[in-house]
């Protein structure tokens, strides 16, 4: 098996789910002057998925988000308390300087965890295909073309 085909690698590296080997985001950095972190193509380059299934396809995409950053700030929270140590005494002032230290962590990858959101939640509607070359991908019954991208 090969381990860049793998579920967890391929969606830690934003492919497409359906080939694992497309690219799904229009910059391979997420943090970028020019444009939008979050910019997609509209099918895969590779397979020719469409990354958007239907319209309002990746407001679910929040859910996703958020459930990332709250298993962000309960590690950071883990990582405090073991490596640093903290107590909830009225003189210990420890917790602000990781709650200072968990926005910051929290803003500085943002671009990242909504990359990583929309790739996850891509994965878990489309299905991944190994002989993808062999079998042509069906027309989506649920794309309509006037309100493509209109969110």
């Amino acid at each position: 098996m090969d381990l860049k085909k793998t579920y967890i690698v391929s969606a830690l590296s934003n492919k497409c789910p359906r080939c694992r080997e497309g690219e799904l985001f229009v910059r391979k950095s997420a943090y970028g002057l020019k444009g939008s972190a979050t910019e997609m193509h509209e099918t895969c380059p590779v397979c020719h998925q469409p990354t958007e299934i239907e319209v309002g396809f990746y407001y679910g995409t929040g859910y996703v988000s958020y459930a990332l950053s709250v298993a962000l700030t309960v590690s950071t929270f883990v990582a405090w308390k073991v490596l640093i140590g903290m107590t909830f005494d009225i003189d210990d002032n420890r917790i602000f300087y990781w709650m200072g230290t968990n926005i910051a962590i929290l803003l500085l990858l943002q671009p990242v965890l909504m990359r990583l959101a929309r790739s996850l939640w891509l994965s878990w509607f489309v299905k991944y295909e190994p002989n993808w070359k062999e079998k042509p991908l069906k027309a989506p019954e649920r794309i309509n073309k006037d309100q493509f991208a209109n969110w």
